[in-house]
């Protein structure tokens, strides 16, 4: 068979890629766009039967394209956190999914004691956040009465999205070991889930799916009259890391999207971060466990979407790399996008957005290239705690995401780092990964093979003169301290 298939279930939309494995290549591309909605201040949420019927429509256009017997296997990649609760008769969501960015449960975990939150830190490997699934499950079970009703009756499904569109497409109810490592209710060093955390939070194990290796069939979906497996799974930004190649100690890669997500890889050592990084699980191979370190950043990408939609400066993301290079430094104007709270290393739900340094000679220009700053000044604040988390001196960063493709601001963020930032000819890398583990769970590579995959398009290399750039990240800095402070 010449084909694997690639569905990529993000944040703002879900894709299906066309992977053709002789030429190792993306040949073509089916797209849907799934829309969010803001009920409540700091509320994210979305359709999650939106998310299903657009990724079904992306699936059966590249089918069509290639012809169902011509695909060996798909992999599945997705937006992680976001929580979907269903009725496992049915398929049909009891309420709205909750978004990884939203904020409703903040009052809660707030609440959560320093006892408490320690013990989660050790297991789970994250901080206590809104952002992770676990409060946001516990608040649909609270506060959505079909939740109870269905945990009556022994029918209620709580899992992430690629539960959900497995279940939707196999009639499986199943996740892998990343995706379950991000809910806050998953040992990652047992790789199962925990009784005490799922007793502190009131949530029954068998609400839960069960959890495979990335590397696993999950089960198989009909399309054009053929049984076609889904072989690989991994949450969006551990498929990016794979796809980047990034499988040995000490490899990293940073992804640029409507946050900014870097992960380093950490081997067998599940390092415990000292500065508010993550421990998670990289990627699992049948018995091989991979961990990472990871840094989230809650807000990159949407800084410029604020841009465009907020603001009107800009119709396009592309525009912003011809305002940055149309003025020779921000004149002073920094930003801080923290729209709702800043994410690692500080955790802070109650932060907000800053932007400071404004005069009357302040343009729009300046604005759009400070947001572009802050992006990479934001990634220069994660790798140099992972750097002395770790121990290890990153020599190159790998890259990827919708903002990789400005020239600008990759090599601002080569100056910003003063090491190279390598970007890949192949810029799907979260897609790339997906089908890669797909490949390897259908005997089709083997992990030395898919390393091989990833190609470099564009090395930027540090330019000499960074003195301006750390003066820049310096006043970042001291703006997210103004950002962190209450009342």
């Amino acid at each position: 068979m010449k084909y694997l298939l690639a569905l990529d279930a993000g944040t703002t939309s879900v894709r299906a890629m066309l992977f053709d494995f002789e030429r190792k290549q993306f040949v073509y591309t089916a797209q849907q766009e799934v829309g969010q909605s803001f009920p409540h201040s700091g509320w994210v949420e979305q359709d999650a039967n939106e998310i299903y019927y657009k990724s079904a429509y992306v699936l059966n256009r590249c089918i069509a394209e290639a012809g169902a017997e011509n695909i060996a296997g798909i992999g599945l990649t997705n937006q992680r956190e976001t929580v979907v609760c269903w009725d496992r008769n049915t398929g049909e969501p009891i309420a709205p999914a909750i978004g990884w960015q939203c904020r409703r449960t903040s009052e809660f975990c707030a609440s959560v004691p320093q006892a408490e939150r320690e013990i989660i830190r050790k297991k789970t490997g994250l901080p206590v956040d809104a952002y992770f699934s676990a409060s946001k499950i516990k608040w649909i079970l609270d506060h959505v009465p079909a939740a109870r009703k269905l945990l009556e009756r022994n029918t209620l499904c709580a899992g992430t999205v690629d539960s959900y569109l497995i279940f939707k497409l196999t009639g499986n109810f199943v996740t892998d070991h990343t995706n379950a490592s991000r809910t806050m209710l998953f040992n990652i060093h047992t790789l199962d889930w925990d009784d005490e955390l799922l007793s502190y939070f009131s949530i029954p194990r068998g609400i839960l799916p069960e959890v495979k290796s990335s590397a696993s069939v999950m089960g198989e979906t009909s399309f054009g009259g053929r049984k076609i497996p889904i072989a690989g799974v991994a949450g969006d930004q551990q498929s990016a890391l794979f796809g980047q190649a990034c499988l040995y100690e000490g490899d990293g890669k940073i992804t640029y999207g409507t946050g900014l997500f870097l992960l380093f890889n950490t081997g067998k050592t599940c390092a415990d971060s000292q500065s508010g990084l993550i421990s998670t699980v990289g990627y699992t191979l049948k018995d091989k466990t991979v961990y990472a370190l990871e840094g989230s950043v809650f807000h990159a990408g949407s800084g410029v979407q604020w841009l465009r939609d907020g603001l009107g400066f800009i119709s396009d993301a592309a525009e912003t790399e011809t305002l940055a290079r149309s003025v020779p430094n921000a004149g002073g104007v920094t930003f801080v996008p923290a729209f709702t709270g800043l994410g690692a290393p500080h955790w802070d739900s109650e932060a907000r957005g800053i932007l400071s340094g404004l005069t009357r000679g302040t343009t729009k220009a300046h604005i759009v290239r400070a947001v572009l700053e802050s992006i990479a000044y934001s990634a220069r604040e994660l790798i140099d705690c992972m750097q002395r988390d770790s121990g290890i001196c990153l020599r190159e960063i790998k890259c990827d995401g919708g903002a990789s493709a400005n020239d600008f601001l990759m090599q601002y963020q080569a100056n910003v780092l003063g090491i190279g930032v390598n970007r890949p000819a192949e810029r799907e890398s979260t897609a790339l990964g997906a089908v890669l583990l797909a490949a390897i769970s259908l005997g089709m590579m083997d992990e030395a093979e898919a390393r091989s995959v990833r190609k470099t398009q564009k090395l930027f290399r540090p330019e000499e003169n960074r003195a301006a750039c750390e003066e820049g990240y310096q006043a970042y800095l001291l703006a997210v301290k103004r950002a962190l402070l209450k009342g």
